[in-house]
């Protein structure tokens, strides 16, 4: 349950997360680093989860645009500086069962950006600037999707590098588009273009880069027209269904990734899908 949060407080909170908030209520959140398109590692991961609970707890907002940085949404995942991979997850070395708790801990915050996500009060405009290949789940959980010409989804963080995709992809993709489309989506690592997410149902519009977020302004400042109570109430009644789904299927499928990352997690391959065997020794950098 989230709890009450201002603007105020929690808008230079975020280093991955930029806010502006209009006189009308319209709040604009964007993914970036250092100015640039948002590098995926476990402290905009964990800071995600945190920064969405304070929007969910923010009542003087009435529309919620939802962006990335640059030519990605969410693509680029943690390297250092010079390139390089980082060193294996903590939990990998970790004597004992202090891995396990790591591993707790990430599942606790992943499951909370969900349900952060989906306790957003007012409706949501996502806004997919270029390629996510990383919690898609996320600006799909919006109530109207647009994406960039040159946008495309991809799930390569879990099947095709061997883990179990249950961090919420199972869900939103399924509800989405269909059981069928969906597991083919998350087992073959399919790269899905935007006009065939399109197609999919998984978006609303495609524009050209230059033209998202006018239009995503247009549309918010339509939505905004109406009743702060009718906003929110319309947002909850868009979201009750898939927050049924997330119930019966996110803690399931967290709890089945969970357990298999104790027996393999694919550092060593960065985002590429496996290319030898799991077991096939050494991994590593």
């Amino acid at each position: 349950m989230v709890k009450r949060a201002r603007y105020e407080d929690y808008k230079d909170s975020y280093p991955n997360y930029r806010f502006e908030l209009s006189d009308d209520g319209i709040l604009l959140m964007q993914c970036h680093t250092d100015g640039g398109s948002l590098v995926w590692d476990w402290k905009s991961h964990d800071d995600m989860s945190d920064a969405f609970s304070d929007v969910a707890g923010d009542r003087e907002i009435k529309v919620l645009i939802h962006t990335g940085t640059g030519e990605n949404y969410n693509a680029d995942w943690g390297r250092l500086p010079n390139g390089e991979l980082p060193d294996p997850p903590v939990y990998d070395v970790m004597p004992g069962v202090r891995g396990l708790y790591k591993l707790d801990e990430k599942a606790w915050y992943n499951r909370h950006l969900q349900w952060n996500v989906l306790e957003v009060d007012v409706p949501m405009i996502s806004v997919v600037n270029g390629p996510c290949n990383i919690h898609s789940e996320v600006p799909l959980m919006g109530d109207i999707v647009l994406a960039s010409e040159d946008a495309y989804f991809q799930d390569v963080s879990h099947f095709p590098r061997g883990q179990v995709p249950g961090d919420g992809q199972h869900v939103i993709w399924s509800y989405l588009v269909g059981h069928n489309r969906a597991r083919y989506f998350l087992l073959t690592g399919k790269k899905l273009g935007a006009q065939e997410a399109l197609e999919w149902g998984a978006v609303n519009e495609v524009l050209p880069k230059d033209q998202l977020m006018d239009r995503a302004w247009e549309l918010a400042r339509e939505l905004v027209k109406r009743p702060p109570m009718v906003l929110r109430y319309t947002r909850q009644l868009f979201t009750n269904q898939i927050k049924r789904a997330y119930l019966d299927e996110l803690g399931h499928g967290v709890a089945r990734e969970t357990y298999a990352q104790q027996e393999f997690f694919p550092f060593g391959g960065g985002m590429e899908p496996l290319d030898r065997a799991w077991n096939d020794k050494p991994w590593s950098k």
